[in-house]
């Protein structure tokens, strides 16, 4: 990771803050570099980072033994990742992985601690914030059980899509399948499904949303519930 003071906070939580108290926090924190796959937070780990992302994109993943990792929700610069650390929970409930690269605000536990004491502000955010976010790992798990492989993936594009701000973006097969939750004869399928209707381009990884609202109608209304 390398690591740069931040000249502007595009983190939308951030923005609500007044102009001083984001200058405060912008001096305690650094503006870091996330590539894809980083490990940010092991499940049942100390948390010892708070993360803000200003470009960069987060996963949360369940984790079970012998099975491979599920994505339960994303974070992108709506939000931010460590939300349990306004609780007072300092335990990572899930691991947090770097899902598109990008530059991230990065405070240390204590700083954010002393943070939230000195910007009430700050506490209001994150803490509706964090109300979101148990909503949308609820909206994720009953998606999950009730909606096919094309709805959900149709979903999953549409909140990257959100969160990195451009229509091209990069996929592994891999990623995809721990994206659904199946194998990756199921994502080949359905985004063959969906590039078949011209929704989008995919090829070797490389996605291209190429129907916005054409996506959004083939989705399930998940989409539209867990939206932040």
């Amino acid at each position: 990771m390398s690591v740069n003071r931040p000249n502007t906070i595009e983190n939308q939580l951030l923005l609500r803050l007044s102009p001083t108290d984001r200058d405060r926090i912008s001096a305690q924190g650094d503006c870091i570099d996330l590539l894809p796959g980083m490990v940010l937070y092991e499940s049942g780990h100390t948390i010892e980072h708070a993360y803000f992302p200003l470009s960069a994109v987060i996963c949360l993943m369940a984790t079970l033994p012998d099975h491979h990792p599920l994505e339960m929700s994303l974070v992108g610069n709506e939000g931010m990742l460590g939300a349990s650390l306004v609780l007072g929970v300092s335990t990572a409930p899930m691991q947090a992985s770097v899902h598109s690269s990008g530059s991230c605000l990065h405070l240390s536990r204590v700083q954010l601690q002393a943070a939230l004491i000195e910007i009430p502000e700050l506490r209001n955010a994150l803490n509706h914030f964090f109300y979101l976010q148990v909503t949308q790992l609820a909206q994720s798990a009953a998606c999950i059980h009730f909606h096919d492989i094309e709805q959900r993936l149709a979903r999953w594009l549409l909140m990257t899509h959100d969160r990195v701000h451009c229509d091209h973006f990069h996929f592994t097969h891999e990623c995809l399948a721990n994206m659904l939750g199946v194998r990756r004869s199921g994502v080949t399928l359905a985004a063959g499904l969906l590039q078949h209707q011209g929704l989008i381009q995919y090829s070797r990884g490389e996605i291209t949303i190429v129907d916005r609202k054409g996506l959004e109608a083939v989705s399930c209304l998940c989409y539209s519930a867990s939206s932040m």
